[in-house]
């Protein structure tokens, strides 16, 4: 279906199409795959996968007692050196969930390979992720979660970057609709944060019926899970390790 063509509801918001229950999709290894070799393609692909596991993997290396900068380099280095080896055909072959894979790599490179990886990243003949706009630096929630093992605190910023690829995607599609403001303020709804509006006050701002409202908060959640989902099926071999992810996400959050 085109990019444009959408389902209007009646409250006036242009909704995305949603697709049923597709079958698998035969490229939610692409970015796994693709990250092998030293073209522009296999580049583009590496830094994606960066972009969703350069924060959990910085945290369990600063968790495991490195320095920032040392941790930013070695998270740098274990991304190169995955590349240069092309360790990624293995995992498909082996069918198991990327985010498990690395982490098992993480941990034998942590044991045996850093000096090595932090050379590649220094120079080596890599050329360098561009990392710009990824979170590295030591947030409070950082310092806050002390109590958490490196293992549970890898696992708690891999779900936090991947909600915040669903909420990303979410406000993207909220300004391409017919009315951005009302989205954002749904986009709300989903939060837990305790001050977040009612649906009767959302409807008292947009003049609209609440029942309005809750139809449409009712249509954002259903997008909200079709992301969540895609997001997830990029990284994992069968239907089935879907929904595992799915509940290892929820666990992580709760931690």
């Amino acid at each position: 279906m085109p990019a444009g063509d959408q389902l209007t509801s009646p409250t006036g918001v242009d909704w995305p199409a949603q697709s049923g229950p597709a079958a698998f999709r035969t490229t939610h290894w692409s970015v796994v795959l693709d990250a092998q070799g030293e073209s522009p393609e296999a580049q583009e692909a590496l830094e994606k996968l960066c972009r969703v596991y350069w924060p959990p993997i910085y945290g369990f290396v600063r968790r495991e007692g490195v320095r920032p900068d040392e941790a930013k380099d070695l998270t740098q280095g274990f991304f190169a050196l995955i590349l240069e080896r092309k360790d990624f055909q293995s995992v498909r072959q082996e069918k198991g969930r990327l985010r498990s894979f690395l982490l098992a790599s993480l941990k034998h490179f942590m044991a045996n390979e850093r000096r090595d990886a932090a050379a590649i990243k220094r120079g080596g003949g890599q050329t360098l992720i561009p990392l710009d706009g990824i979170a590295s630096d030591d947030s409070d929630e950082f310092y806050r979660s002390d109590m958490l093992s490196a293992d549970l605190l890898y696992d708690r910023r891999w779900a936090f970057t991947v909600l915040d690829r669903v909420f990303a995607r979410l406000r993207e599609e909220s300004q391409r609709s017919a009315n951005p403001p009302l989205l954002e303020r749904l986009n709300t709804l989903l939060s837990d944060e305790p001050e977040r509006p009612s649906q009767a006050e959302i409807g008292r701002e947009f003049g609209m019926t609440e029942n309005a409202v809750k139809q449409a908060s009712h249509r954002l959640r259903q997008r909200y899970r079709q992301l969540l989902r895609e997001e997830v099926e990029h990284t994992v071999a069968t239907p089935a390790e879907i929904e595992e992810e799915l509940r290892d996400l929820i666990a992580a959050l709760r931690s």
